[in-house]
């Protein structure tokens, strides 16, 4: 060909740019796979590396939406407790197992209880029955606060061979707690089990 002919072949589409490619995401690939499989008459190779991919983060989507329903249920039955056994908490040892946050919570019923109560209750009641933790002065612990039943009787499951344990404050009840066997037992007598980990309530 002459020099300076015009060359009328067609041009070569441009080649995909390496960032191109990679900004392709699995959800491109997919809707492409089945775009393909969807249109062409005889069946395609199996995208297995994409569908294992695909199928895992389906699985990782269920998992967070299990898992978000778990936290929010697990905060929501702290703050019903918080609520129904504030002023215990408030006055034990318990007040240093709530976060922050829920110390503000706590500390924030509190006062609004009080004051409620003063206002709309108490402040009409002759002298020595005026105060929300006593019935009267005369008692001498504070019967108006509610506490938590650790006598109740719950499911437990043990996850290793724990061994004989005290059931009762007489040392009469004794029992060999053996791992993944399903006992019921009085909260109380394994509390200090299920806080180290070693028990799992069910």
């Amino acid at each position: 060909m002459a020099s300076g002919a015009w060359d009328e072949s067609p041009p070569r589409p441009a080649a995909a740019s390496p960032s191109s490619l990679e900004a392709t995401t699995d959800v491109d690939l997919l809707k492409r796979a089945w775009r393909n499989e969807k249109e062409s008459p005889e069946i395609l190779r199996f995208e297995s590396e994409l569908v294992h991919r695909a199928r895992e983060q389906i699985q990782l989507l269920m998992d967070l939406d299990r898992t978000l329903y778990l936290l929010r249920s697990y905060l929501r039955i702290r703050l019903q407790k918080i609520k129904k056994y504030m002023i215990h908490i408030a006055k034990t040892n318990l007040w240093n197992l709530l976060s922050e946050q829920e110390q503000k919570f706590a500390k924030r019923c509190t006062d609004i209880m009080e004051k409620h109560l003063e206002q709309s209750v108490l402040s009409r009641l002759p002298y020595g029955y005026q105060s929300i933790l006593k019935q009267s002065i005369s008692s001498e612990e504070d019967d108006m606060v509610p506490e938590p039943q650790v006598d109740t009787f719950v499911f437990c499951k043990a996850k290793c061979d724990i061994g004989a344990i005290q059931l009762d404050d007489t040392g009469g009840e004794i029992l060999d707690l053996v791992a993944d066997d399903l006992y019921v037992l009085r909260y109380k007598s394994i509390k200090g089990l299920v806080e180290s980990g070693q028990i799992d309530l069910v």
